[in-house]
C-alpha cells in the first residue's frame, strides 16, 4: 500500500478511529491492532512475505532473550552470531544473490574461463533492509547491555513492524521506540494536528516536487545519448530534487502518521541540499542509516581511534557499505566510494565537525562563502548522484561523457511540450527551496508557517499546497526507497 495511493487515504483514517474511539481503554488491545493492520499493510504488495517478517521477528525476539539469559559471554556470542547469521543471510539472499553470481561469472570470464552458473528469478521482499536492521539493532543492544529484552512478542513485534516505518524507515531503535510501545498513549490533539500538517507537505514533496521532476528525470536518462550535455545536467539535478523530495517526503508522511497515532519516530532528514560539506550532508541525509552504521559498524571497527590510518579505512568502509546496502549494483558501491572520496579531506585535516548549526541561522540570506559552500557541496552530491540513477556503470559513464561535451552551454532542450512542463517544475522547485528555507530550524519545513499571520493566510497556504497536490495527482508513482 503506498502512502501516496487512494486506498491508504482510507485506511488510514479508519485505522485512527478505531485506534482512539474503541481501543483507547486497552493498551494491549491498540498494540494487537497495530500489529494487525500492519501486517495488513505489507500484504498489499505480497502477502506471501508475510512468513518472512514474522520469522524475522520471532527470531530476533527469542535470541535476544537467549543473549540476555545466557550465563556466559561465549553463550552470548553464539547467540548474537545465530542473529546476525540468520538476518544477513536472508538479507544476502533475496537482496544479492544474483548480483554476485553474475559479477563472479564476469570474472571468471574476464580471465579466460566459463563458469555455468545459474542465476533465480528473487523477488525482493519490500522493506526486508529495513526490519532487518530493525531487528539487528535491537539484539546488538541487548548484547551490549543498553536494554533488556522485552517479555511481550505483540510489543516487540509491533517495534520490528510498526507500518508508517515498515517499507522504507526510518530505522529505529529499541532504545527509541520500545518505550513508546510499552506505555500508555493519550490522544493529544495539537500533536495529531501536527502529524496532519507534516503528512501534507510530505505529500506535497512526493506527488508536486518528487513525481513530476521523476517525469523529465526517466525521459532524459533513458535517453541520454540524445541530449546536449547542458540537458543532461538538468536530468542529474532534476534527480537530486526527485530522490529528496521522494525519501524525505516519505519520511515525512511515516513520522505525521506515526504522531497522529501517538508515537515520536526519528528524524531521517534535516535538510540536506543546505550543507556546506559532505560531512555535513551526511549528518543531515538519511540520518537514521548513517547514526545506524556509525553505532553498529564504525565504532565496533574503532572508529575515530587508533590514528588517521585506522579513521581513513573504517570511514571507507562505511561508505562502502552504505553503498552497498542500497542495492546489488555496481554503480551503488561507486556512489559509496564518492561519497567516502568527497568527505576525506575534512577527515584528515579534521574539519569534518565544523558545520553543526543551521546555515545561516538567524539570517534571510547565507554570506557569499556559505552560497559557494551551499553550491559546491550540491554539485558534488548530484554529480554522484548519477551513479546512484544510472541502469550500470557504462549508463553512467556515458552519461557523464555526454555532459562533457561541446554542447555542455547550451540551453538545455526538450521538446516542446516537455520544455513548457519542466520550467513549470523548475519554478515548483524554486518554490519548495524558498519555503525549505524559511523553515530550515524547523522540525519540517512548515511546522511553524503562518503562526505569526492571520489564521486566514495559514489556511490559505494549506489550501494551496492541498490544491496543488490534488492538481499533480495521477502518476501514483512507488517511492524510490522501496527498491532497497
Amino acid at each position: 500500500m503506498l502512502f501516496n495511493s487512494f486506498e491508504y487515504a482510507i485506511f488510514l483514517p479508519l485505522v485512527f478511529i478505531v485506534y482512539w474511539f474503541l481501543l483507547n481503554k486497552s493498551l494491549t488491545l491498540q498494540n494487537i491492532f497495530l500489529l494487525l493492520v500492519s501486517y495488513l499493510f505489507y500484504s498489499f504488495w505480497d502477502w506471501r512475505f508475510l512468513f518472512l517478517l514474522a520469522f524475522s521477528t520471532f527470531l530476533d525476539y527469542f535470541t535476544g532473550l537467549r543473549i540476555s539469559n545466557a550465563t556466559s559471554s561465549d553463550k552470548k556470542k553464539i547467540w548474537l552470531f545465530i542473529s546476525v547469521f540468520v538476518n544477513l543471510g536472508f538479507l544476502g539472499f533475496f537482496k544479492y544473490y544474483n548480483f554476485f553470481i553474475e559479477s563472479f561469472a564476469e570474472l571468471m570470464s574476464a580471465i579466460g574461463l566459463k563458469a555455468h552458473l545459474t542465476t533465480l528469478n528473487i523477488i525482493l521482499p519490500v522493506g526486508i533492509s529495513f526490519y532487518t536492521f530493525h531487528g539487528l539493532s535491537y539484539v546488538f543492544d541487548i548484547y551490549n547491555k543498553k536494554i533488556r529484552p522485552t517479555t511481550n512478542w505483540v510489543e516487540y513485534a509491533l517495534f520490528v513492524s510498526f507500518f508508517p516505518l515498515l517499507v522504507a524507515g526510518p530505522i529505529e531503535r529499541a532504545t527509541h521506540l520500545l518505550p513508546q510501545v510499552e506505555k500508555i498513549r493519550t490522544f493529544d490533539y495539537t500533536k495529531a494536528v501536527d502529524g496532519l500538517r507534516q503528512i501534507l507537505w510530505g505529500l506535497f514533496k512526493k506527488i508536486v516536487i518528487a513525481d513530476t521532476c521523476a517525469v523529465y528525470v526517466n525521459l532524459i536518462f533513458n535517453n541520454s545519448e540524445s541530449y546536449s550535455g547542458s540537458t543532461l545536467i538538468l536530468g542529474a539535478v532534476l534527480f537530486a530534487f526527485q530522490i529528496y523530495g521522494d525519501f524525505s517526503g516519505y519520511t515525512d508522511i511515516a513520522l505525521g502518521t506515526a504522531r497522529l497515532l501517538g508515537f515520536e519516530l526519528l528524524k531521517n532528514f534535516s535538510y540536506p541540499y543546505f550543507s556546506r560539506d559532505i560531512a555535513e550532508f551526511w549528518r543531515r541525509w538519511h540520518i537514521s542509516l548513517s547514526t545506524w552504521f556509525r553505532d553498529y559498524l564504525y565504532i565496533p571497527l574503532g572508529g575515530s581511534r587508533g590514528g588517521m590510518y585506522k579513521k581513513i579505512r573504517n570511514t571507507l568502509i562505511i561508505f562502502l557499505v552504505s553503498g552497498f546496502w542500497h542495492g546489488a549494483n555496481w554503480t551503488f558501491i561507486v556512489w559509496g566510494l564518492l561519497n567516502a572520496i568527497y568527505i576525506m579531506p575534512s577527515i584528515i585535516l579534521k574539519t569534518n565537525r565544523n558545520h553543526l548549526d543551521i546555515v545561516a541561522s538567524g539570517k534571510l540570506f547565507p554570506s557569499i562563502k556559505e552560497a559557494v559552500q551551499l553550491f559546491v557541496t550540491f554539485a558534488l552530491t548530484t554529480f554522484a548522484w548519477i551513479f546512484f540513477r544510472a541502469n550500470d556503470l557504462h549508463h553512467a559513464l556515458s552519461y557523464i561523457s555526454g555532459i562533457f561535451s561541446y554542447d555542455l552551454f547550451s540551453i538545455p532542450f526538450l521538446t516542446h511540450p516537455e520544455l513548457f512542463k519542466s520550467i513549470i517544475c523548475i519554478m515548483l522547485i524554486v518554490v519548495f527551496l524558498v519555503i525549505e528555507w524559511i523553515g530550515r530550524s524547523n522540525k519540517y519545513a512548515i511546522e511553524k508557517i503562518g503562526q505569526r499571520q492571520h489564521r486566514l493566510v495559514r489556511w490559505a497556504f494549506y489550501y494551496a499546497v492541498a490544491f496543488s497536490i490534488l492538481l499533480s495527482y495521477g502518476k501514483n508513482q512507488e517511492f524510490i526507497y522501496f527498491q532497497f
